[in-house]
């Protein structure tokens, strides 16, 4: 018997074919109608029904291009269940190189939205009622704030086993137990039971290599832990290459002035270990930024300029520190060639942090 078609926004995308729909979100000043594009790529056989969406935040366009690139994996013929592939979630946003919507508002804070409600959640409710309703798993893809550069994580309330096996099959080197946040979409989809994970990785309007490829082979690892494409054809063993940080602190700045960093990310660092020195313009003053706890930099902010108070350094903390040291070295070193006709050659990781 033949798999039924899927159904989008009043559309139907035949089981074995792929399609791109434009979901009507709202209209510019000047009365042009603006979309979310959406590809459906839906498999010939039963499967979960995956849905991979980026740019909530207009200015994070990391995931755009990872999307992209997990669109032009050959291996999709093969798909098995249903991938939903959102680039552009926060259309406004993206056109304006902007993180929020065109009245300040976070779009990844209006969930479930409100078919009445302000700009924000009525797409919010446009995206769930149209999108997030239909699928069995979410990535959610991000990237750090301006001038902020984030190391490859996974973000994830790690109390439902499913979004467990999804996160460690990703396989970014740090996953993160991260509480849900009122009105995000992560919190939206844990209150329907659905398995989503959050891919941080990068800062906002800039392309970084290191950070797209590991998202695509990340995506492709997790569709194959789904069952929804074939098995690598290698039997080796895989090392770990993820471990659990179950908490999180940011080290913020003691004065105002221009910061010299010194710790870099991915390094592990111990509790009173100097991070980075701060000085005034003059260089009468200066004065060092030191660490409240050990763990290893999973955040940092790329901008010198910084005012007391600013947010500096990300530490995760790690209950083995040493397992989590061996995991940040295997990212480094290796970056598995599992999807190479998807991505372009990466730069050693020394390199991105320039």
């Amino acid at each position: 018997m033949a798999r039924a078609p899927y159904k989008i926004a009043g559309e139907e995308i035949p089981a074995g074919t792929r399609k791109t729909v434009e979901v009507p979100v709202a209209k510019l000043y000047t009365h042009t109608p603006l979309h979310i594009p959406v590809e459906v790529v839906h498999g010939r056989r039963d499967g979960p029904v995956l849905l991979v969406c980026a740019a909530i935040h207009g200015d994070e366009i990391n995931g755009v291009e990872i999307i992209r690139r997990v669109l032009r994996y050959g291996a999709l013929r093969h798909l098995r269940g249903t991938l939903i592939a959102v680039p552009i979630v926060n259309v406004f946003g993206f056109v304006q190189r902007t993180r929020y919507l065109p009245d300040r508002r976070d779009l990844n804070r209006c969930f479930p939205g409100s078919e009445s409600g302000t700009l924000g959640g009525r797409i919010a409710y446009l995206f769930r009622t149209q999108i997030m309703e239909n699928v069995t798993h979410i990535i959610d893809l991000h990237t750090g704030a301006i001038h902020r550069f984030n190391l490859p994580q996974i973000r994830a309330e790690l109390k439902n086993p499913e979004t467990i096996r999804i996160a460690e099959a990703f396989g970014a080197p740090v996953i993160l137990n991260a509480s849900l946040r009122e009105g995000t979409l992560r919190e939206y989809a844990d209150s329907l039971d659905i398995p989503v994970i959050t891919y941080e990785g990068g800062e906002a309007l800039r392309f970084d290599d290191v950070i797209i490829s590991s998202g695509v082979r990340g995506i492709i690892r997790v569709m194959r832990a789904l069952e929804m494409l074939p098995p690598k054809a290698s039997r080796i063993k895989i090392k770990k290459r993820s471990e659990v940080a179950a908490t999180s602190t940011w080290v913020r700045a003691d004065i105002d002035g221009i910061m010299r960093p010194i710790v870099r990310l991915g390094q592990r660092v111990r509790k009173g270990q100097k991070l980075a020195v701060i000085a005034d313009p003059f260089g009468e003053t200066e004065t060092a930024l030191t660490a409240s706890v050990s763990g290893i930099v999973i955040g940092m902010n790329n901008l010198p300029l910084v005012n007391e108070g600013e947010a500096i350094y990300h530490i995760a903390r790690f209950d083995e520190i040493a397992e989590a040291e061996k995991a940040m070295d295997y990212f480094r070193s290796k970056l598995d060639p599992d999807v190479t006709e998807a991505v372009l050659p990466v730069h050693p990781w020394d390199d991105q942090q320039k």
